[in-house]
């Protein structure tokens, strides 16, 4: 008797359509260029302001609110290590709700070694129960496809599990928000590592915006990100080639074509490390190509 043949997963949707759903990274700093850049911003983008060490919380609740008058969502990091007290989280939070209407953060552990103060990771801050009184409704979560520098595989992969299932539990939604990689092979199998777990929440990939290589190879060394002959070559750039500037072109060709239904929602975060103006134009031009193929066959329909 022939087994039935098992239904294949949908397609994913046009390049076109994943890059119309990205979100930005955007600290204090740069509010005025994505002020300037905010009438070629998709419209309710979410923004993510970095707790960066050198700024102070008046510093990220005023680009909370700036994001918010821009009508984009903000998107707070909450760096566990670097906050004092289970009091000042709920000071910040407080705030960030009265002041930008903040319903969404993105928890991360923070660089130190030694924690500021109670939270020595990001799951003791979300099991505090202070998001969930504060009013976050999405908390989104670190994930590594190119695994991390303090933890093995399956360290890493029940870190994960737990906070997502920590989230849940507390009536918030969670979200995955990748680092960046420049290798969409290992993104993609990590995508489908994560959904034979048993894992369905959305994922945001993390992608370097347009910049120049000699500071892409720069950022990559300092947020650990595996770079090599063969991952710069997947990338469309040689080892010796550290001059002029290199956009995520292929690293997204390479996403797009491989995604499908089984992949689950998938949307991509941008770092724009060479600016926010330069990785818009970029998302403008590369959204026009992607849609020449589909404008080309509905003509001959």
């Amino acid at each position: 008797m022939a087994r039935p043949l098992m239904p294949l997963p949908p397609p994913t949707p046009p390049a076109s359509a994943l890059i119309d759903g990205y979100s930005l990274e955007a600290g204090a700093r740069v509010i005025p260029a994505l002020t300037t850049a905010a009438a070629s911003v998709v419209p309710a983008s979410a923004v993510y302001i970095p707790y960066l060490p050198n700024e102070d919380d008046d510093a990220r609740l005023a680009a909370a609110s700036a994001v918010r008058r821009l009508g984009f969502e903000p998107v707070p990091h909450l760096s566990a290590r670097r906050i004092a007290s289970p009091a000042a989280l709920d000071t910040f939070l407080a705030r960030a709700s009265a002041e930008a209407g903040v319903t969404q953060c993105l928890v991360v552990a923070g660089d130190p070694s030694i924690p500021q103060g109670l939270f020595s990771d990001s799951a003791s801050l979300i099991e505090t129960g202070i998001l969930e009184r504060r009013g976050i409704r999405v908390v989104g979560v670190a994930g590594h496809p190119e695994g991390h520098a303090a933890m093995n595989p399956a360290e890493c992969w029940q870190a994960l599990e737990h906070k997502c299932r920590s989230i849940e539990s507390r009536g918030m939604a969670p979200l995955i928000v990748t680092q960046f990689a420049f290798d969409a092979d290992a993104v993609l199998a990590w995508l489908e590592a994560l959904r034979e777990r048993g894992v369905p929440h959305p994922v945001r990939i993390g992608v370097a915006g347009p910049s120049g290589v000699a500071a892409l190879a720069r950022y990559a060394a300092l947020c650990g990100v595996r770079t090599c002959a063969s991952v710069w070559s997947k990338y469309g750039l040689s080892v010796g080639r550290l001059l002029g500037t290199a956009g995520p072109d292929l690293f997204v060709d390479r996403l797009a074509s491989g995604l499908t239904g089984a992949h689950g929602k998938v949307g991509l975060h941008f770092f724009p490390f060479g600016g926010i103006a330069h990785t818009v134009e970029w998302m403008e031009r590369y959204r026009s190509r992607a849609d020449l193929p589909r404008l080309r066959h509905s003509r001959k329909g």
